[in-house]
Formats: C-alpha cells, structure tokens, sequence
C-alpha cells in the first residue's frame, strides 16, 4: 500500500496545479507507473479541457507499455460525457487493467459509477489509498455536492487589539483602513483568484468602495456578492461597475442587467442559509467572506463556515468596531507575514 500512496501523493501534487482555475470541476491528477517508473502524467487544468487522465495518457511516450502499466488518480474516474468524453472509456480502450483511486466522486453523474464501469470491464480497482488527503484537496467540491452550498471561507483583518476598523464619521472616510501590510494584502488576492465569489455586506461596501478583485495577483476575479437589504450602496461605487459577474441580495425586486444580478430573500429568517441557496444556484462552490462584522458573525452563528482566516496586524486603535467573536473553532496553521501574523482555523 505504501506504492500506491507515494504515487497518489504526486496525484495529488499535479491537481493542485489546477487550484482556481477548474471550476465546476474538481481538481485532478493522473500518474501512469510501469515497472515502479512514471512513464506519464498529467492533471485537468481547465473545465473544458482533457482531464487528468487523457494529459497522463497522451504524455506516455511508449504506448505499448500502457497494457502492463498502472494509473493512478485522485479522483474517480468519470464515466458520463460532459464537454468530454468518460475517462473510463479511455482507460478501457487504452486497456491500462490495473486503476488505484485516491477516492470516489460524489457527483451525481458519477458517484460509483466509473469503478462499476471499470470493474465490469475486468479492471482490477484499488480505491480509497489517501482517501482523506484527495478529499481534502477538493473540499470546495466535495462541499457543494454532497453539503448543497458553497465551502465558506471567513477572512477578516484585526488590530492588535482587536479591532477590525474604526468608526466612520465623514464621507472623506470612505476608504479603507489598513491594518495588514502589503504582503497580507497580497496574499489577500492571491486567495481570492482560488475562489469562485467573495462576499461582503452593506457597511463595508459604503466604508471602504472595494473592488474585491484580484488586481495584486494574476488569477480570475471572484464572483462578487453584496449583501444590499435596502438597495443602499450608490451606483457610482465599484460594486457596479459591471466588470464582472456581482450577486445583489436584496429584499427589493430590480430587473437585472449586464453583470448585475438582483436576488430576493426574506431578510427577517436565516439569511445565512438563504443566501447559501442563492450561491448553489448560481453553481458557485466557494465563497470568501470578507466583512464586516455582522455580515461575518451571521454566518458563524448560523454555524455556516468551514475555515477562518484571521490577519492580525500590529497597530493598535484604542476603540471602534470590534472583530467578530469565532467559536467551535480549532487552529489548523500560523504564520507571520513579517509584521502581520494569520492564523487559520478549522470548524471543529
């Protein structure tokens, strides 16, 4: 067993190559091993493209080795055609008869069958080696199939004192009030291009007027979506600018437009939950949430999260607006980002 879990930890290595760039499908690697020698690899690098499996096939440079050579992949091969055809034809046609699988996918158009496919063609199936690791590695995916709404990530910054900002008195303070230093701010971004949406309520729309894009990293931009009960937030600001694809959660009705998309809920019965419904909708699996407080404390107590990013910056401001209070919590990592330090934290 310990072969197998050396090659599917390369599986693993090669998916996350794919980080933020894949969506809606998961993130995959493929290892082809003959004689304890890689002679292929590969990993789904676009939704739309090959998968794994076809990228670790066509880098063989002998085929005719493929017949006594095993695969190994992090996720269950697919057995449905999508925008391409099943890798468990390919890996038939290509007769590869030994299939080791990090672990099975939850999709509903797979969810099995790939394995029964295989199997029935004389395959032989190892599944399940680092089962736990290929789940982790696609726990925005493994989230929205089998949990019905996006992986929720918090993200705030706060003071030494604990403060995420302070209190705004005059309209020359709408901008934001930095706390971290430009390597958090950056690796801020660098997060959001690994998301599918970043959320954000009124009061830090009107505080700060954030893009909430990715300018200080190469990546896509997040899905933007604005918490707007009253349709307060003037049109001038950045949130409708139209560059891309912003979310309005509203309780007043609005025809969309170009990039601008207007939903409804009952603001008066768990917002949280409704506003996970309107993110599964819209097929989005992960979603940053970025302030502010209430926005942030909504989802914790509604126990609707599954990871916290905390930047602590070392300036202090005495009073204002307090950080929100985190629980049923466990600390997964920290580091300091020279003088910043974050420290992230798991649902327990």
């Amino acid at each position: 067993m310990k072969i197998h879990e050396k090659y599917l930890n390369r599986c693993i290595e090669l998916a996350k190559n794919g980080l933020g760039k894949t969506y809606p499908n998961p993130m995959v690697g493929s290892v082809i091993v003959h004689n304890n020698i890689i002679i292929g690899e590969g990993w789904h690098q676009k939704a739309g493209e090959p998968h794994a499996e076809v990228n670790a096939v066509n880098s063989v440079k002998d085929t005719s080795l493929l017949k006594e050579a095993t695969i190994y992949v992090s996720l269950e091969p697919c057995s449905h055609y999508g925008k391409t055809p099943p890798c468990c034809d390919l890996i038939i046609a290509k007769e590869i008869k030994n299939v080791v699988i990090g672990t099975v996918d939850p999709f509903v158009e797979v969810a099995g069958r790939g394995i029964k496919k295989l199997m029935e063609k004389g395959h032989h199936v190892t599944i399940g080696v680092l089962d736990e690791a290929c789940k982790e590695l696609n726990k925005r995916f493994f989230t929205f199939h089998t949990q019905k709404r996006p992986f929720i990530i918090l993200k705030w910054a706060q003071t030494a004192d604990g403060f995420i900002d302070t209190i705004r008195k005059e309209e020359s303070e709408i901008q934001p009030n930095w706390i971290t230093n430009s390597f958090s701010r950056q690796l801020v971004h660098k997060m959001r291009s690994e998301e599918q949406a970043i959320l954000v309520g009124t009061n830090t729309v009107l505080n700060d007027n954030p893009k909430l894009n990715t300018r200080d990293w190469k990546g896509n931009n997040p899905v933007r979506v604005i918490l707007d009960r009253s349709l307060r937030i003037p049109e001038s600001y950045s949130v409708y600018d139209q560059s891309v694809k912003t979310i309005f959660i509203t309780e007043k009705s609005r025809d969309n437009a170009h990039n601008l998309i207007f939903e409804t809920i009952d603001f008066s019965n768990t917002i949280a939950n409704q506003i996970c419904d309107i993110l599964y909708k819209h097929q989005l699996q992960s979603v940053i949430i970025e302030g502010g407080k209430q926005t942030l404390q909504t989802f914790i107590d509604a126990n609707l999260w599954d990871e916290a990013y905390i930047f602590e910056g070392n300036i202090v401001f005495n009073s204002g607006i307090e950080a929100p209070i985190l629980n049923n919590k466990k600390i997964v990592a920290k580091q300091t980002i020279t003088t910043n330090t974050l420290t992230i934290y798991k649902k327990q």
